[in-house]
């Protein structure tokens, strides 16, 4: 019963928003891809800070 709760508890879980960037990042084909993928989140966090 334990482990059912677990399973239906992770399911629920909502990733933060450090994991979906690592996924993003993670998805880059190739150096050049990662990098562009790195300035588009750097970009991405100034400009919610309002820098």
């Amino acid at each position: 019963m334990f482990a059912t709760l677990k399973r239906a508890a992770k399911a629920l879980r909502v990733p933060t928003q450090a994991e979906l960037d690592m996924a993003y990042l993670n998805e880059a084909g190739d150096r050049f891809d990662l990098e562009a993928r790195e300035r588009n989140l750097n970009n991405r966090a100034r400009r919610g800070f309002g820098l």
